[in-house]
């Protein structure tokens, strides 16, 4: 993780936790046309929900602290939002939360000479993210991951529909 984003994070995760939200991402993206940067924060409720109200409420109250704390040299959008269904996989948790429906995981260095899965995530143990990819079952170091995230199926749409 970038020292930026560890900055932020030590910014926003207290706030948010004060307010009953977890911060599930902190991402900068930068306009491919030029535009200012947006600040990506995505959270939710411990019971992973995430209403427009929460948003713009947490929206409000990381506005002050950044103006305040200022850790983004010139101008950028703030964006805080819902995971989405498709959700990205960035905690400890979501791997055990999530077990059972497909997801896809890219390593930052391959593993046994593979840098990509898309499987069925059976879970977490420790720090070892299980994944059954076409049968095989591969195990991959939770720290190794560099990006990971929900495919969206109909299984998954099935229960986000039930939630």
């Amino acid at each position: 993780m970038s020292s930026q984003i560890n900055i932020l994070h030590k910014i926003i995760d207290p706030v948010a936790d004060a307010m009953g939200y977890e911060i599930i991402r902190i991402a900068i993206h930068n306009s491919s046309r030029g535009d200012a940067p947006t600040l990506q924060v995505m959270a939710e409720r411990p019971d992973g929900t995430m209403l427009v109200e929460d948003c713009a409420k947490l929206s409000r109250e990381i506005s002050v602290l950044l103006d305040v704390e200022d850790p983004i040299s010139g101008e950028y959008m703030l964006e805080v939002s819902t995971a989405g269904i498709d959700r990205p996989l960035t905690r400890r948790k979501d791997f055990a939360n999530y077990a059972g429906y497909e997801a896809k995981i890219e390593l930052s260095v391959p593993e046994e000479g593979r840098r990509r899965y898309r499987g069925k995530l059976l879970g977490i143990t420790g720090d070892v993210v299980k994944i059954n990819v076409d049968g095989d079952v591969f195990e991959v170091d939770f720290d190794n991951i560099n990006r990971s995230k929900l495919v969206l199926t109909d299984e998954l749409l099935a229960a986000a529909s039930k939630a």
